[in-house]
């Protein structure tokens, strides 16, 4: 399966609000959306397509979500990883991630670190 030439994201939260609300609006803003509630289901989703930005939260029911990185490296180098957290349990830096945001966030914030990180990588939003 190959994912359009718009943006992707895959949205990893065991929140089912957060993914209604975040799908929703990057829908709106014109990206390919996915999304996973589970580690092992984004695992999955992240062995068939690869994805311009990872939205993950940091603690998923079935494991941290830093256990992803490897996958996404793997999968697809290029993509943004943004760690979401309720908590700041390493400080202001969690190694392997290129974004650490604290929940809850503004929409708007959200939008603009993605929004100019992809445009550093030269993807159109």
């Amino acid at each position: 399966m190959s994912i359009p030439s718009k943006p992707s994201i895959l949205i990893i939260d065991d929140d089912a609000a957060i993914l209604h609300v975040f799908s929703r609006i990057f829908q709106r803003k014109g990206y390919f959306v996915s999304v996973a509630q589970r580690g092992k289901e984004a695992i999955e989703k992240l062995s068939v397509n690869s994805y311009d930005v990872a939205l993950i939260d940091l603690q998923l029911p079935d494991m941290e979500g830093t256990q992803l990185f490897p996958v996404i490296r793997k999968a697809s180098p290029r993509t943004l990883k943004i760690m979401l957290t309720g908590k700041m349990p390493f400080g202001e830096n969690v190694e392997g991630t290129d974004v650490l945001l604290k929940k809850p966030i503004q929409p708007e914030l959200l939008l603009s670190v993605i929004d100019s990180r992809l445009k550093n990588n030269n993807i159109e939003t």
